[in-house]
């Protein structure tokens, strides 16, 4: 096989697991969960319990990742598949103790993809040069979050409810797991390195970049776990406020292509802290003025920059740390994102339990948003 197929190969099969592991296996409940609400099996406390409880399952996915490199390409075969037959699974039940067993199993096996394709995939392109194909490996998160997105929206319009539209995004994420399963080639060992196990070299972590991370976790959370109910509560007509998850889907996937422009004149990290600000606009705008553009334009900035940042940090581990290293880096850093992802949606539900709004949530996750974007601009790159 040529190197231009084997990079392509690559590329895609980088893509299309991040799209079915993050993008339907993460976040295909977000456009659901309205759906879930008016089939009258949950509230939003409970959609906050079933994120969080995800986000759990991530934190420890993310936590153990590097143990669990020893057979990595067994490894990231068997979250795909974990992550579809769970994805499948939410539609067979309205038990929610099962949706809080799949949810959990589906955060620790999005974690393990995340660190897998940001290590392997993410690297390997990066040693033949290919530095512009990075963006389109993470691009599959927006690819599968407007995918579900959109399938989520027709599915409404047409009257379908919850529990078959899982069983469909279920049946369809099914398929493709098995065909990228199939594609899975040499990039990915199947046994660890020797020399990354005996190296035993360790870089001191950069904790400015972990707060910085987790606090992102924590403050694009809750639109993505909320942003189509908060639409919802402005305007309840499907057809307009389903489109809220389409564009945040598209704006996260058109972000990680435009990003390599900006690499060329701007260092990771201040690329980083500019998005980490337009994310806090993003949170500040449905305050401002709570219409259903606002929230649009919400999605935009949040879905625009959530991932610009999941690349700049994981590209800035790369750049940090050595080979045999860098997989902890990213692990730690992944860990502090999801403990931010686990706090954000039930003290979210709490919150507009009490207060019947998501105001006070998003002033109170801009506001670290702001602060930590000022400490992680470097004064020299």
């Amino acid at each position: 096989m040529s190197s231009q197929s084997t990079t392509l190969r690559i590329t895609l099969i980088g893509l299309f697991s991040l799209a079915i592991a993050m993008g339907i296996g993460r976040f295909a409940f977000t456009p659901l969960l309205p759906m879930m609400q008016a089939d009258g099996l949950v509230g939003i406390s409970d959609g906050g319990v079933l994120a969080s409880v995800h986000f759990l399952g991530y934190w420890l996915g993310a936590v153990f990742a590097p143990g669990l490199s020893r057979r990595p390409k067994f490894t990231l075969r068997l979250s795909l598949i974990a992550v579809a037959a769970c994805t499948l699974g939410m539609g067979l039940t309205d038990n929610l103790g099962l949706w809080l067993i799949y949810r959990w199993i589906c955060g620790v096996f999005s974690a393990t993809t995340m660190v897998l394709i940001s290590n392997y995939y993410v690297n390997h392109l990066a040693k033949e040069g290919r530095n512009d194909l990075q963006g389109w490996v993470f691009a599959g998160v927006g690819v599968g979050i407007a995918g579900a997105g959109l399938a989520t929206l027709a599915l409404m319009i047409v009257g379908i409810g919850s529990a078959h539209s899982w069983q469909l995004i279920g049946a369809v994420t099914v398929v493709g797991v098995l065909v990228v399963c199939w594609r899975v080639g040499a990039e990915v060992p199947n046994r660890a390195l020797v020399a990354a196990r005996r190296s035993g070299q360790r870089t001191p972590l950069i904790w400015r970049n972990v707060l910085a991370y987790g606090v992102t976790g924590l403050g694009y959370v809750i639109p993505a776990t909320y942003l189509p109910i908060m639409a919802r509560e402005t305007i309840d007509s499907p057809i307009v406020f389903g489109w809220s998850w389409p564009i945040f889907g598209l704006a996260a996937f058109l972000s990680t292509l435009l990003v390599a422009s900006f690499r060329k004149r701007f260092s990771n990290r201040r690329i980083w802290a500019v998005g980490q600000v337009v994310m806090a606009f993003g949170l500040i705008l449905p305050v401002i003025q709570p219409h259903i553009a606002a929230i649009m334009a919400a999605g935009i900035c949040v879905g625009g920059t959530f991932m610009i940042i999941t690349m700049m940090g994981m590209m800035e581990a790369h750049r940090l740390a050595p080979a045999d290293d860098v997989m902890r880096h990213i692990a730690v850093m992944t860990a502090a994102f999801a403990s931010g992802q686990i706090i954000g949606p039930v003290f979210a539900g709490f919150v507009h339990d009490l207060s019947g709004s998501f105001t006070p949530v998003l002033l109170i996750t801009a506001a670290p948003l702001l602060a930590t974007a000022i400490n992680l601009v470097p004064r020299r790159d």
